[in-house]
């Protein structure tokens, strides 16, 4: 059977036919990710770890993407936002002109979204602006191992090009647009070229992680392909093979502290 045959045999029956780039898809997702306990449980670890990374202090905490999220369960007062009018989001902005003043942020955290930005550029310049000394920039988002390179090939719709030149890519969609190998790019093969660009925003931590569990899981466009109750069995073996992560790894926590 062919991946992409295999893809649709296995796509979750409420969003297979779906437009990604309708809010109506990104409401219906938010659902999905509580229904599917398999799931539910990467997203609750997902922003516990992105939690730990917001510093404490005086100051909002601004979450890109917070549609088909419940970030907002983990960091208290959070500011969600979204591209487009979703139920429970605050702000409808483009993160490339946030409405905030500066340096009245302490943190700004994002969920699978950062390689969905058609210009990063203009967003690191915003962040900046908007983040007070000490703030943070806290992501969960694809990375670029051989693994990864392997599964986003041949089991995602989104496009992966981890060879391309530039950091842009064309906005077909608030969605659709993407380059799932944009955040690799930008801190690990282009990270000389971003010190260079972003002097106060200092890259303090990058780490792959979770190689089998999300795909396992589904995710929220195809069905969980594993019993909710082999779920712990799945953590203890990632956590055996944590020092291959490098290789492995499907995801990457990235920190950024505004200097």
């Amino acid at each position: 059977m062919g991946t992409a045959l295999l893809r649709r045999f296995l796509a979750h029956p409420l969003t297979a036919s779906l437009d990604i780039d309708d809010p109506a898809t990104t409401e219906l997702r938010k659902k999905i990710i509580l229904s599917k306990p398999f799931l539910k449980a990467i997203y609750d670890e997902w922003y516990k770890m992105i939690a730990d990374r917001v510093p404490a202090g005086d100051g909002r905490v601004l979450e890109l993407g917070s549609g088909g999220g419940h970030c907002e369960a983990f960091i208290p007062g959070l500011l969600t936002s979204d591209v487009f009018p979703c139920p429970g989001v605050l702000y409808v902005l483009d993160a490339r002109q946030l409405p905030f003043a500066d340096r009245s942020l302490r943190g700004i955290v994002m969920t699978n979204v950062l390689h969905h930005m058609p210009d990063v550029r203009q967003f690191f310049l915003e962040a900046t602006r908007c983040l007070a000394k000490g703030g943070r920039i806290a992501m969960i988002e694809p990375w670029s191992t051989p693994w990864a390179r392997f599964v986003y090939k041949h089991f995602h719709h989104e496009p992966f090009s981890p060879k391309t030149s530039d950091w842009s890519f064309p906005s077909t969609g608030p969605l659709s647009g993407a380059n799932m190998a944009l955040p690799w790019i930008v801190f690990e093969r282009d990270r000389p070229l971003f010190e260079k660009e972003f002097p106060e925003l200092s890259l303090e931590l990058i780490q792959p992680f979770m190689p089998f569990r999300y795909l396992l899981s589904g995710g929220v466009a195809m069905r969980t392909l594993m019993p909710n109750f082999t779920y712990g069995g799945w953590v203890a073996l990632e956590r055996m093979l944590s020092s291959q992560m490098n290789q492995i790894g499907l995801f990457a926590l990235i920190s950024l502290r505004r200097l």
